[in-house]
């Protein structure tokens, strides 16, 4: 048995919603079409063969012959098409709604074989991060994924106690040959950081997934082997416009200089990361440092463009910071945050929240201003839109239609532009400027939250490019 402490609940059992809170279990109930290698290279899994069509308009999926799903039905191209059917729903989609926008629609050419239609020419990648990002549910399960589970994956739900533990069993009917390892995994969930810590020390837990960065900084100096994995998230500063002073853009510019970011890595993620001020990490073909220079932190060129907003002091001042309670970063970024707007004038209330009342206020938009991370920042720039704030089609915050239509411009343009010449590069260097005038999401520093610390018996994990929780090949000796 393998023994894993988190420090969160999982909200739910849809893979489709994608979000973090669910990363220890995503990959470990669910496979994907395809997957990727760390470095970003695309690998079979329930589809063993896929076919671009040379005018890149279409792709046909072949799918593996020896996958059952855990109620025991037998994959094939209608339970593929069923879960298009739920990612294509505005309502149904989540997260991998935007990622769908791409598709015009599909075709069952037999039970093994799949053809998805493109709605104009898409780059590779764009085709391979959709099917990557879309975890197989069995249709007969669809309707009641967020509280039952239906998977496809290595391992089983077992038992459920809600806010204590998850026991998940192996399937015995996993197409790959001798996993999962591991034939039990139980998750632990505890509500602090530290003791979480003091439970791997003292031989409670076998390995720490999601904890802080100061505490795996220190239990590497201690000896415990620490998993960075390739799949970094960005911290945002992110902006409801639709509320108070933040419905001014020179005043939201003015975050863009506000924000101490070498400050924000230095206290709060103990170095671990790099500052940036665009949403993407270094591995992605549109990061830019020179951003982090241009926009570096400024007191007077951020109360310069205070002044300019023409707001009055009362008017800055007239919004609450919604503060991720759960989060030892976070609240150490927002009170950071709050005592740098004393500094130009401007004083703000935090607002504490966690657990499901937090999850509803982030992705519906009952906020202000809040700090959350974003992920997908590794992959085809696009992927970007399946973070609630950065959608470019019903976006829960920002409401419709889309009030920056320059941003939804600039996606369009990236996703449309083929290739990988001059014109590739323009596209991504006019997003970047269209996002830091837009300044609906200030980026201060990239992040692990799937940070892996383990006991030193213990070893053999699948590194996830979005550092999932990936169990199926971990072995305790």
């Amino acid at each position: 048995m393998l023994r894993v402490a988190l420090l969160a609940d999982i909200a739910n059992y849809d893979p489709h919603q994608f979000s973090f809170i669910n990363a220890s279990l995503i990959k470990n109930l669910y496979d994907s079409l395809l997957e990727y290698t760390p470095d970003g290279r695309a690998i079979p899994s329930l589809a063993e063969a896929r076919a671009i069509a040379p005018n890149s308009r279409s792709v046909t999926l072949t799918l593996r012959n020896d996958v059952r799903l855990h109620s025991g039905n037998k994959l094939d191209a209608a339970a593929v098409a069923a879960n298009l059917r739920k990612a294509a729903d505005p309502r149904l989609g989540k997260n991998v709604y935007p990622t769908m926008s791409i598709v015009a629609d599909w075709t069952v050419v037999d039970p093994r074989t799949i053809r998805l239609d493109f709605k104009h020419p898409v780059p590779d990648r764009q085709v391979t991060d959709l099917l990557q990002f879309i975890s197989i549910i069995d249709p007969a399960g669809i309707e009641t994924v967020e509280q039952t589970p239906a998977g496809s994956g290595p391992y089983r739900l077992a038992e459920r106690v809600v806010g204590q533990r998850i026991r998940l069993v192996a399937n015995p009917d996993d197409w790959r040959r001798g996993e999962p390892v591991m034939r039990e995994v139980v998750f632990r969930i505890f509500s602090q950081d530290a003791a979480a810590t003091a439970a791997l020390e003292s031989g409670g837990v076998d390995v720490i997934y999601g904890g802080s960065s100061r505490s795996a900084a220190r239990l590497k100096q201690a000896g415990d082997p620490v998993i960075d994995g390739p799949g970094p998230l960005v911290q945002v500063f992110r902006i409801n416009t639709t509320r108070g002073p933040f419905r001014n853009d020179t005043f939201r510019q003015a975050f863009n200089y506000l924000i101490d970011r070498e400050g924000i890595l230095r206290v709060c993620y103990a170095g671990m990361g790099t500052v940036v001020a665009l949403p993407w990490a270094p591995s992605s073909p549109a990061h830019d440092p020179s951003y982090a220079q241009t926009y570096a932190f400024s007191i007077e060129t951020g109360r310069e463009l205070l002044q300019r907003s023409g707001l009055s002091q009362a008017e800055m001042s007239n919004w609450k910071l919604v503060v991720n309670a759960g989060s030892q970063p976070d609240v150490a970024i927002s009170q950071l945050v709050q005592a740098t707007l004393r500094r130009v004038g401007i004083t703000i209330e935090l607002e504490m929240k966690e657990g499901a009342e937090l999850t509803e206020a982030m992705l519906r938009g009952r906020f202000d201003a809040i700090f959350g991370g974003i992920g997908n920042v590794q992959k085809f720039l696009s992927r970007v839109t399946t973070n609630s704030i950065y959608r470019t089609s019903n976006n829960p915050i920002l409401g419709e239609p889309h009030p920056f239509p320059a941003y939804v411009a600039a996606i369009e343009r990236v996703n449309t532009t083929l290739g990988s010449g001059p014109e590739v590069k323009a596209a991504y260097d006019h997003l970047n400027k269209v996002l830091v005038a837009c300044a609906f999401g200030i980026p201060t520093n990239t992040y692990n939250p799937g940070l892996i610390v383990t006991a030193k018996n213990v070893s053999g994990f699948t590194l996830d490019i979005d550092n999932m929780l990936v169990l199926r090949t971990t072995v305790r000796r």
